[in-house]
């Protein structure tokens, strides 16, 4: 017996529900690692450690958990710092450099990090600001702007289409260089009612196979 064609409609109905975005978007900025994480589903973090304390050329292709993604600097160099060798983190070649990070593919709905400015000898330092945009792939664009960051300053955005990019810069605040640790990006929590139908329609299937076998 046959699968009856309203139910591989219904099957490939949920299926395709699961993967469409909304027609609409919207970018919501986070403050607290812990709520970011509350937002998105699986996540994956970049923490730079195995990037030796020197100067290296921009761009890098890097990896997130199961994310890949580019990180490039406007400058065309950038640095592995620390304050203690251990924790390391990436930073610029200059003060005025943007580090942009992109290329995270149609699975990424959230980014973030930590962000805050290191001096020229690569270790942490006071700076007045930075600034973090993200974009989606609506074109939608949100920009966050940390006063007085420091290692522990976390920002993360979510959008409920999917993210294309992560840049950061200190505004041309001549005092510290950018600087990123963990960087964070994460895939989308699936909306419930996709859930249900795609529970809907493998159950049809699942009566359906066992009246074939009987």
């Amino acid at each position: 017996m046959r699968i009856p064609p309203y139910l591989l409609t219904a099957a490939a109905s949920a299926a395709m529900l699961l993967a469409a975005g909304p027609a609409w978007a919207d970018i919501a900025t986070y403050t607290s690692q812990s709520a970011h994480l509350g937002a998105v589903g699986a996540t994956g973090v970049d923490t730079f450690d195995d990037l030796v304390v020197d100067e290296f050329a921009s761009p890098l292709n890097r990896a997130a958990g199961a994310f890949s993604y580019t990180a490039a600097i406007t400058g065309g160099t950038g640095f592995g710092a620390s304050d203690d060798d251990v924790d390391v983190w990436l930073t610029s070649g200059s003060m005025d450099d943007t580090i942009t990070f992109s290329g995270f593919g149609t699975g990424a709905a959230g980014a973030g990090g930590y962000f805050f400015g290191s001096d020229r000898f690569g270790f942490s330092q006071a700076i007045d600001h930075i600034t973090i945009s993200a974009t989606d792939s609506t074109g939608a664009t949100v920009t966050h702007v940390i006063d007085a960051p420091g290692p522990d300053s976390f920002a993360g955005f979510v959008s409920t289409a999917y993210l294309t990019s992560l840049s950061v810069s200190i505004g041309g605040a001549a005092d510290g260089w950018p600087t990123i640790d963990d960087l964070h990006i994460s895939a989308p929590v699936p909306e419930p009612a996709a859930y249900a139908l795609m529970l809907a329609g493998l159950g049809l299937l699942g009566c359906a196979a066992r009246r074939r076998q009987a």
